[in-house]
């Protein structure tokens, strides 16, 4: 009784009170893309439905914290009643600053990337293009399987850059003007058993890409340029029990974080149900409702990554 009582307060007052993974216990979350933003970490991620039985998630919300221990849900900062031009699967996003403004980028239908833009980094997003910045038929992109997972980067020199793409690795130069780009498609390689859920960042110069394969685990490679060639350097993180996954490193005061998804919310809000492990089980109910954690991670002396132990 005291849970479900302490959740409702935390509602009410819009702050989310976790300090255990999953940190998000009120809604089923996936695909977190952290950003930090003037001294607070923020949080973009996609949104389960409470009752989903496939992947048709509607709208996006954006979570904040200042300890990483109580986190503010923002509410919905976009959907797709906003979007014009799609109608369907709302999946994993990304957001980045430049300009004083706010730049979401998130695909759609699993074939189209938008951008939209806020003053504040909670939105409300509005869409400027009202249609795809790029999408499965752009000139140049290589893509047999869905298009999506955008996930942005602002190099040292200013330079912006979008990766997204299933299976290869698409990327584009981004204007300054963030909702458009040169108009080349880069192809990037060494990206070994790349899957989906592309991320990047850097690291005393070293540029890390990091991505889900098709193992199911989540792997890095290194380049000295940020559209490679890349050099596979191994696993970050194990399977999850979600079948899928999707994550982010980002550094926040001090310490370096990977945030990720599981289904473990989901086998605590349904105890009668067999925790089977990932996807494709035979009578597992849970890989379309997930759920969004972080743990620490460290680097070794030579610059890899160390294999990330995962808490409860």
């Amino acid at each position: 009784m005291k849970r479900y009582l302490l959740i409702t307060i935390c509602l009410l007052t819009q702050t989310i009170c976790s300090a255990q993974n999953p940190f998000i216990k009120h809604m089923y979350t996936a695909d977190p893309s952290a950003r930090v933003f003037n001294d607070t970490l923020y949080v973009y991620p996609s949104h389960d439905e409470d009752m989903a039985t496939n992947f048709n998630m509607k709208d996006w919300h954006v979570f904040s914290t200042t300890d990483m221990q109580n986190w503010t849900d923002h509410g919905v900062a976009f959907s797709l009643n906003d979007i014009s031009w799609a109608s369907s699967k709302a999946w994993a996003p990304d957001c980045i600053k430049r300009n004083n403004s706010y730049y979401f980028y998130y695909p759609v239908e699993q074939s189209k990337i938008g951008v939209a833009v806020s003053d504040k980094p909670f939105g409300p997003f509005t869409d400027p293009l009202n249609k795809p910045l790029i999408d499965i038929n752009t000139e140049g992109v290589v893509c047999n399987r869905d298009f999506i997972d955008p996930a942005v980067f602002i190099d040292d020199d200013g330079q912006a850059y979008l990766y997204m793409g299933q299976l290869v690795v698409n990327a584009v130069k981004l204007n300054k003007d963030m909702v458009s780009y040169d108009g080349k498609v880069h192809l990037l390689e060494g990206t070994d058993d790349f899957f989906e859920a592309i991320w990047m960042h850097k690291y005393n110069n070293v540029y890390y890409l990091s991505y889900v394969g098709k193992s199911g685990e989540i792997k890095y490679c290194t380049s000295d340029n940020p559209l490679g060639p890349f050099k596979y350097k191994g696993v970050i993180l194990e399977k999850m029990n979600s079948g899928t996954n999707h994550h982010s490193i980002v550094a926040y005061n001090g310490a370096w974080y990977i945030f990720y998804h599981n289904s473990d919310l989901y086998f605590r809000n349904h105890p009668e149900e067999e925790p089977k492990f990932g996807w494709g089980h035979r009578g597992s109910p849970h890989p379309y409702r997930r759920s969004i954690c972080f743990d620490k991670l460290y680097y070794n002396q030579d610059g890899t990554i160390q294999k990330v132990v995962t808490t409860k």
